[in-house]
């Protein structure tokens, strides 16, 4: 009896020890997992289900960035005039006068018909404009129509089965809202930046006549130009158009025109082929201590006319030089952009009602608005 039991004792303590060895070196031998596994088959699962991690912005940039273009336009050579001049060769070096310039710049599809909103400034002077799709498709662009005011443009290509962005609300952003930019910048590629809306209606910025800028300090740079401001859902807010910089880089200031004027300039042009605003032959002034002084005026609410073109609609109105205008169709007008904003939205040859003060009198003046002349003939 003793003899089986210690050869039973040997038989487990070497059954032990081979477990024991293969346990240590060759544990999946016996179908063992470390203690770390778990967590790894919980990382494998969530990569496999393609879930999106809490507060990733990945669906509203999946949503929006196939309707956004890149687009590289190229001019016809000009001659520069600073091309002799030296401090011009320094900074920017030689250049070939019979070499063809090219530009980069991005642009946003929003209709199934092929049309694109991009800035003026992408397509201006060009001979020919290519779009580039997210999906590597690529056709000419031809210019529908321009609108250096707001620096926007309508381009148009046939392509099938194109991507459309959804539009937005800006009248509904906030400041602190997150947005997403999209475009080509440098020409590296389609890239997504996020940040927040910094401010709402940014003008006197001299880059627009009409200037109500959405500014955000999502990541613009040179070739995000005429690209897409989404929101967390993916939808349309804005055309990026500028950004503030010294160095020709982002700065975490950037500038986008509002949707709601990007729609009114698609239709206008897609339906009149152009952009048809009110105008009522003004030269508007910010009102000051001079000024006021000069004109006997004590309220400082409003804009100073100090020019007004003769047999132009507020010249038949009666409005002349020195007047106060505080209301536009009952819209009160703290500056010149706001008066500017508020006339251009007008419809022409439909009578308004101006509020104006002349020295201590308030009177209301009605004016009919003509179609506003282009930057061409106004000049002359």
């Amino acid at each position: 009896m003793k003899r089986h039991w210690l050869l039973f004792s040997q038989v487990v303590t070497v059954l032990l020890a081979i477990w024991f060895v293969v346990a240590t070196l060759k544990p999946e031998w016996l179908n063992l997992r470390t203690s770390y596994a778990p967590l790894n088959l919980l990382e494998s699962a969530s990569s496999a289900s393609g879930e999106v991690m809490p507060g990733s912005l990945s669906p509203a940039a999946k949503r929006a960035s196939p309707a956004v273009v890149s687009i590289t336009t190229t001019q016809l050579a000009q001659k520069n005039p600073h091309d002799a001049e030296s401090w011009f060769r320094y900074f920017y070096g030689e250049r070939d006068e019979d070499e063809p310039q090219k530009g980069l710049g991005s642009g946003v599809i929003v209709s199934p018909d092929g049309y694109i909103l991009t800035n003026n400034h992408v397509v201006e002077g060009a001979a020919e404009i290519e779009v580039t799709l997210s999906d590597s498709r690529r056709a000419r662009g031809k210019v529908i129509g321009t609108d250096p005011d707001t620096d926007l443009a309508i381009l148009r290509i046939q392509l099938e089965r194109l991507p459309v962005i959804v539009w937005g609300n800006s009248e509904s952003l906030q400041v602190g809202d997150r947005v997403l930019a999209i475009g080509n910048p440098f020409g590296v590629g389609q890239t997504v930046t996020s940040g927040i809306v910094s401010a709402l209606g940014r003008n006197q910025l001299g880059i627009n006549t009409f200037e109500n800028f959405i500014q955000t300090d999502a990541a613009i740079n040179p070739g995000n130009s005429g690209g897409a401001l989404v929101d967390v859902n993916g939808a349309l807010l804005g055309i990026n158009t500028a950004i503030y910089s010294r160095s020709g880089g982002n700065m975490g200031i950037g500038f986008a025109i509002p949707v709601s004027t990007a729609k009114q300039v698609l239709e206008g042009i897609i339906r009149n082929g152009q952009v048809t605003r009110g105008w009522i032959g003004v030269e508007p002034n910010e009102l000051n201590a001079e000024l006021a002084q000069t004109f006997g005026l004590k309220q400082v609410d409003g804009v100073i006319i100090t020019g007004v073109l003769q047999n132009g609609p507020a010249a038949q109105a009666g409005l002349q030089p020195g007047d106060l205008l505080r209301l536009v169709n009952g819209q009160p007008i703290r500056n010149v952009d706001e008066l500017l904003t508020q006339i251009s939205a007008l419809p022409p040859g439909k009578s308004v009602k101006l509020d104006v003060t002349r020295r201590d009198k308030d009177l209301k003046l009605d004016v009919t608005p003509a179609q506003r002349p282009s930057a061409k003939a106004q000049a002359k």
